[in-house]
């Protein structure tokens, strides 16, 4: 199961014991908000693309959605999302648990510019019930990302 490959990943810091499992489901924004009594702004949810051959992973926070204009600037290319049988096997965690820890080799991961107006943010944990709080520069260390994006809109504005 991917959420103890994730946790394997923090214990070699240390940090394992900082995994949240809720009893309830944490797979959307609404529900993970719900269940770690946070603002839904404050999930750091994680999508999944493929361009051309790669699969990348965009962490955003929770009340993004992505801008197709600033994306195709970013990547070159229209923002195509993995379908729901691909994420499983090519990221290495299921849908509702999709993270940037832990992933599978040849996965590049960003991080948008929506999450650094938070002091710390929750990305799931590999499971559709697990989450971890994480400040921004923990998300960077651990994320390992090849690069800060800016490829949301504010859902507000959408």
């Amino acid at each position: 199961m991917s959420v103890e490959k994730v946790k394997d990943y923090f214990k070699n810091y240390g940090m394992e014991e900082r995994i949240i499992e809720t009893s309830q489901s944490s797979a959307t924004v609404e529900q993970a908000a719900e269940a770690l009594n946070c603002e839904p702004e404050r999930i750091a949810k994680t999508l999944s693309f493929k361009v051309d051959e790669r699969v990348i992973l965009i962490v955003a926070a929770g009340d993004v959605k992505i801008d197709n204009s600033k994306y195709r600037h970013q990547f070159g290319k229209k923002a195509k999302m993995l379908s729901a049988d691909e994420v499983e096997t090519l990221v290495g965690h299921v849908i509702g648990g999709v993270c940037p820890f832990a992933v599978n080799e040849g996965v590049t991961v960003y991080l948008d510019e929506s999450l650094k107006r938070f002091q710390t943010v929750f990305p799931a944990c590999g499971s559709r019930n697990s989450a971890i709080e994480l400040t921004i520069e923990e998300l960077e260390e651990h994320a390992r990302p090849l690069e800060w994006v800016d490829v949301g809109k504010d859902s507000k504005s959408a």
